[in-house]
């Protein structure tokens, strides 16, 4: 699973725009921005989350699930956990 904010700071992080992700993972650009806009987990079928998430990977980018620990090195971000 892939959540919006993740999938956004996963693009900020390769240094790409939405139309550049977008040719990389042969969805359209209106595909990935509603992907980005929603709220929580993103919502699509199984061939388009597993574009995405393989052109992301092509970039670098690891996805790190919820309470899951990184295997590799190298740079990145992840939201703590907010109080209350």
């Amino acid at each position: 699973m892939i959540t919006a904010a993740q999938l956004r700071a996963a693009r900020a992080l390769a240094g790409i725009d939405q139309r550049e992700l977008a040719e990389r993972s042969g969805l359209s650009v209106p595909t990935i921005q509603r992907m980005e806009a929603s709220d929580g987990v993103i919502r699509g079928n199984v061939d388009s989350l597993m574009k995405l998430i393989g052109a992301l990977e092509v970039l670098g980018i690891a996805l790190i699930g919820e309470d899951a620990t990184s295997s590799e090195g190298g740079r990145g971000v992840r939201l703590k956990r907010r109080a209350g």
